[in-house]
C-alpha cells in the first residue's frame, strides 16, 4: 500500500486559488505539482485535473471538479494545525475566517489555551489549536 493523502475536491474552479492561499499562510509550505485539463478533455480547459501540495510537509491532494455535485466540504473532516505561537493561531484563524464561517470562535476553552474552529471560504473546516502549556 502506498501512503494515505488526503484529498480535497473543490468546485468552480477554486482548486488552483485554495493551494495557493493555503501555502501563502502556512510556512514550510508548497505546491508540488499541477496538471490541467487541455482543450477537448473532461473538465474546463486550464483547469485543475490533479495537484498535489503540501503544508508543513503533510501533502494533500486535490481537484477542480468537472460535475456539478449535491455536496461539498463538511466539518466532520477538518484540517488541524497545532500553532507554535499565540500569533501565528491568530494569524491563521484571521484569514481563514474571512468571508468564510466560525464554528467555534478563537478562545480558551479549557482543553486549549486559544482554540477555533473554522469553515473558509471554500468550505474546508480547520482545527487551529495553541494548546495549554
Amino acid at each position: 500500500m502506498g501512503k494515505v493523502t488526503p484529498f480535497l475536491m473543490f468546485q468552480h474552479g477554486n482548486a488552483e486559488v485554495a493551494m495557493t492561499f493555503y501555502t501563502s499562510l502556512i510556512a514550510e509550505s508548497e505546491i508540488i505539482n499541477i496538471s490541467r485539463y487541455g482543450n477537448g478533455q473532461s473538465g474546463d480547459e486550464g483547469s485543475v485535473m490533479k495537484a498535489t501540495f503540501s503544508l508543513k510537509g503533510q501533502e494533500f491532494m486535490c481537484i477542480d471538479s468537472n460535475v456539478a455535485h449535491q455536496f461539498t466540504f463538511t466539518p466532520s473532516f477538518s484540517i488541524y494545525i497545532k500553532c507554535d505561537t499565540e500569533e501565528e493561531i491568530r494569524h491563521l484563524y484571521e484569514n481563514l475566517v474571512k468571508d468564510g464561517q466560525p464554528l467555534m470562535p478563537l478562545d480558551n476553552y479549557g482543553f486549549s489555551q486559544q482554540f477555533g474552529w473554522v469553515n473558509d471560504r471554500f468550505g474546508v473546516s480547520w482545527q487551529l489549536d495553541f494548546p495549554n502549556l
